[in-house]
């Protein structure tokens, strides 16, 4: 796995994201003809086993005569995300994009005949977003080349299927739509490495700082990407990015109503940032384009969260492995001097063996006030701090820095 790409200290600083998954499925939103999938959404096509042709009608319908990109990339920024990842083109085929490599597009196939991804890249601009796309380079169920998740041997036409239309797609996202920060591929299938390899050279001949994702595979990927909502146990050696979901699926389900709590998401936030990651969180759209209200609230309460504590993840890095168990509620970060505790539970007081480094000052960023810091031994000679509970109320988390003398936080390991 390659490090990050220097040119792009975005991606390290940033460390939250929002995914937009959104195209022809959101019309279905989780059904088709009285049956539903169990899935999640966006593979209905493929789950339900809809007939290409059938598929295809709902470009027909898409006319969202209520998105906005400029409100959901301030959706966004409010939230205090850096970036954007959108879906130019999932597996189904269907590109949300104005392609001349292929008609199937959301403006030459719909009425609504409007290039989504250049909206997206205007309101980025507006609001200083950096934005980034995701394509799904293996699979298409579309185009015959295409692979399908269900079939196990390559297709002997995916050759064609990269030539005539995965190629051309990604030279005309990254010639036509400015600098990019990254490209998110996904599920690489049956891929050989010199078919990735084709692909991340193309988008390094193009923009040499746009980063590739690591789902690109055979470890081309300038960064890790995990698993659908995984979090490390641990710091993870390397970038890496965690994609979740808000509720249970990507794109819009009219079924999927277990919205995830602020205090959890928030949490699955910070604990990403104290493994050394960025978290990249998804909405879907409805058909008409409206983000649901319960997807705008969580965003509005992490937002708020933000205001208060984001010096605690813009930039922070992992502590070493805490060599305690202390459970989710009391995470680390950190930062040259400073050492924030986040706090999700609350406890009597804080307690914290073996940190070597010198305390200076603690505060708790939400409203300043200082905590006084006790310096303690165990009685086998072990240093610990005491901290009081700070006054203020949790809620969705909150965050107390400790400025320290030193550069970098130490622990020692216990000598009883």
């Amino acid at each position: 796995m390659n490090q990050v790409n220097v040119k792009a200290p975005w991606w390290m600083e940033g460390k939250f994201g929002l995914f937009v998954h959104w195209g022809l499925y959101a019309i279905l939103a989780g059904a088709y003809e009285g049956q539903r999938t169990h899935n999640i959404v966006e593979w209905i096509m493929h789950d339900l086993r809809i007939p290409k042709k059938e598929y295809e009608k709902l470009a027909a319908e898409f006319n969202p005569g209520a998105f906005d990109a400029e409100a959901l990339v301030k959706m966004a920024k409010d939230a205090g995300m850096r970036y954007v990842v959108f879906t130019a083109k999932h597996h189904d085929g269907f590109s949300m994009f104005d392609s001349k490599a292929d008609p199937y597009n959301v403006v030459s196939a719909t009425p609504y005949g409007r290039d989504v991804a250049m909206a997206f890249r205007k309101a980025c601009d507006n609001h200083g977003l950096k934005l980034c796309f995701y394509y799904s380079q293996a699979q298409d169920w579309h185009h015959p080349g295409g692979i399908e998740e269900a079939v196990c041997d390559p297709n002997p036409h995916f050759r064609k299927y990269l030539d005539e239309k995965c190629v051309p797609q990604l030279e005309e996202l990254l010639t036509q739509y400015g600098d990019l920060g990254l490209i998110w591929f996904d599920t690489p299938m049956s891929m050989t490495p010199e078919q990735s390899r084709r692909l991340r050279d193309l988008v390094k001949q193009h923009q040499p700082s746009c980063l590739v994702s690591g789902r690109i595979g055979h470890g081309l990927g300038d960064y890790m990407t995990t698993g659908d909502n995984f979090i490390p146990l641990l710091p993870y050696d390397g970038p890496f990015e965690v994609p979740a979901t808000i509720n249970h699926t990507w794109g819009f389900s009219r079924f999927d109503h277990q919205w995830k709590a602020p205090k959890y998401l928030i949490r699955s936030l910070v604990k990403t940032v104290s493994r050394g990651g960025n978290y990249l969180l998804n909405v879907g759209p409805d058909a008409n384009g409206v983000v649901p209200r319960p997807s705008t609230q969580v965003l509005e309460a992490i937002g708020a969260f933000m205001d208060q504590n984001g010096e605690a993840i813009y930039g922070a890095s992992p502590v070493p492995a805490y060599p305690y168990d202390v459970g989710d509620w009391c995470l680390f970060t950190a930062k040259p001097h400073a050492l924030y505790l986040h706090l999700f539970e609350k406890r009597e007081d804080i307690y914290l063996l073996a940190i070597k480094n010198k305390p200076l000052r603690a505060t708790v960023l939400k409203d300043g006030q200082e905590l006084p810091i006790t310096l303690r031994t165990t009685g086998e000679g072990d240093p610990s701090w005491r901290l009081p509970w700070p006054q203020a109320e949790v809620g969705n988390g909150l965050v107390v820095k400790v400025e320290i003398e030193e550069d970098n936080v130490i622990f020692e390991p216990l000598k009883g």
